[in-house]
């Protein structure tokens, strides 16, 4: 899920924290017994939360690791459900699919440090078309807001722009920063040329919730558990992943594309 948050970690949900009171009625205790039992607590306390960084930390080891497991895709697999948002030529001869969410910081920093990357050395080579499907995650309060923005954008041809523009500024309008990030959503349109009038139409009548909600939708049908998910030939591997594995990742697939196509001997 993401990160700051790293790839494929869950953000922990935060709980109020209790105070118990003591009654202090009657006579006071001598000071000796409150210091012994001063004592005491503290040691207790201490190995409380050892056990609970330990514990706490294998855990987070285990679950992490598990997030990080690159699992085989059925290549039957009926067509996608929703058609999210392709960058490309979808006659490449490998398709890679992402699973992203806008407020995710790791999908932030593969949008910002590696797509370019992407961009340049496979998407505009033909070796790749990239198809981006929005997963708006519950714990992020402005990933649905975001995604609306994204589909309005693209209602005028300009997702691929405002999909860099979001992600390079998630710290303007993520929920920790605003309760209300549509101003900083116009503030883009205008940026981006969009016709801003057109775009707050739009965007406040959430016209492409059902769509947004399919691209969602394919993401849980897939069982992503995590985002950024790329699914890359016969391969979905979770994380940000770093130019060159994904790279390996593409080299592979179009080796095995292209032995598929090579027909057995004799025939």
């Amino acid at each position: 899920m993401d990160a700051g948050r790293g790839p494929g970690r869950a953000e922990p949900v935060s709980k109020g924290t209790r105070e118990t009171r003591e009654s202090r009625g009657g006579a006071q205790r001598p000071s000796s017994v409150r210091k012994a039992r001063k004592s005491q607590t503290g040691k207790f306390v201490a190995v409380l939360v050892a056990i609970a960084v330990i514990g706490g930390g294998a855990l987070g080891y285990a679950y992490q690791n598990a997030k990080k497991k690159v699992t085989t895709v059925d290549p039957n697999l009926p067509p996608l459900a929703a058609r999210g948002y392709v960058e490309g030529d979808t006659t490449a001869p490998v398709q890679v699919i992402e699973f992203g969410d806008f407020e995710c910081p790791q999908c932030g920093q593969f949008a910002v440090v590696t797509e370019p990357d992407v961009r340049k050395q496979l998407i505009q080579t033909g070796k790749i078309s990239l198809r981006y499907f929005d997963f708006p995650l519950a714990m992020h309060k402005n990933t649905w807001p975001a995604s609306n923005a994204a589909a309005c954008a693209d209602e005028q041809g300009k997702f691929w722009p405002m999909h860099d523009r979001l992600f390079a500024g998630q710290e303007e309008w993520n929920g920790e920063a605003t309760s209300n990030p549509k101003k900083v959503f116009m503030a883009y349109a205008t940026g981006l040329g969009l016709d801003t009038k057109k775009f707050e139409e739009c965007y406040d009548a959430e016209k492409y919730r059902r769509q947004i909600e399919a691209n969602k939708a394919e993401a849980e049908r897939r069982q992503v558990n995590s985002t950024p998910t790329f699914v890359i030939g016969t391969k979905m591997i979770p994380g940000n992943l770093p130019f060159d594995v994904l790279k390996a990742y593409v080299d592979s697939a179009t080796a095995q594309a292209g032995a598929a196509k090579v027909p057995a001997a004799g025939k």
